[in-house]
């Protein structure tokens, strides 16, 4: 039913590319049009708002990166990066040449790293590597989506979990020395600094609201989890 389905947005397409428009003949010249793409054919509402979520999640997780690394000065060096928007970008490209340093780790397994006080490597980039492919896993590992696909909404309701304990951890789990692992949110002094607190409120908000979204459209349930302050554990994906 799926091929079949498949082959018919298929040949609606090959029959649309030969009658669109060519944007700024008509109406307004000022306004441009996104460029018709075939492969949007094969997309439906849900996975353009997926896809619109997980762009606006590496937006989010990079800026992320870029004020935890100003915040924690030590661990971009240790990468021995220039300045943290160099190593924030690194992240997100095939720049990490110090990857080997979380062990093949990824996703919750990576995101553990930063509060492991054996770990001697870049915390930020632990945490952050872990954050991105955590949220990727959730989706299947893509950043692309079309009708075909089939989203699990219970890993997304996960995802969205694991963004609040990772939150959580950030500003409470502390060394041996009993300093935090990596330093955010200022909650004293002369400015109060609560900007890590929205963007971890916005990436929850995000995934729980295409987690609701998928489930609504595909008539699923998704199980929800409750945890308590003293027992905060990352959820499987």
């Amino acid at each position: 039913m799926r091929l079949v389905l498949y082959l018919l947005f298929l040949s609606i397409a090959l029959s649309l590319t030969g009658c669109q428009s060519t944007p700024g003949k008509q109406g307004d010249p000022n306004v441009k049009s996104r460029p018709f793409k075939l492969s949007n054919i094969a997309k439906g509402d849900i996975d353009m708002v997926a896809e619109t979520n997980i762009r606006l999640t590496m937006k989010m997780l990079q800026e992320l990166a870029v004020k935890l690394y100003k915040r924690n000065p030590m661990e971009w060096r240790k990468a021995g990066y220039q300045n943290p928007q160099v190593a924030a970008e690194a992240i997100f490209s095939d720049g990490r040449t110090d990857v080997y340093k979380l062990h093949g780790k990824r996703s919750i397994d990576a995101l553990r790293l930063t509060f492991d006080n054996s770990f001697s490597g870049d915390r930020v980039f632990a945490f952050i590597y872990g954050m991105r492919t955590m949220i990727l896993a959730a989706y299947k590992g893509k950043q692309s989506f079309h009708i075909l696909d089939d989203l699990d909404p219970q890993k997304i309701y996960n995802a969205a979990r694991n963004i609040e304990v990772a939150a959580w951890k950030l500003g409470h789990d502390r060394d041996i020395h009993g300093e935090l692992y990596l330093v955010s949110n200022q909650l004293s002094g002369p400015v109060i600094n609560l900007s890590y607190e929205r963007t971890f409120g916005k990436l929850i908000a995000l995934h729980d609201s295409m987690a609701q979204i998928i489930a609504d459209k595909s008539n699923r349930t998704i199980k929800n989890v409750i945890q308590g302050v003293a027992k905060m554990v990352f959820l499987p994906i």
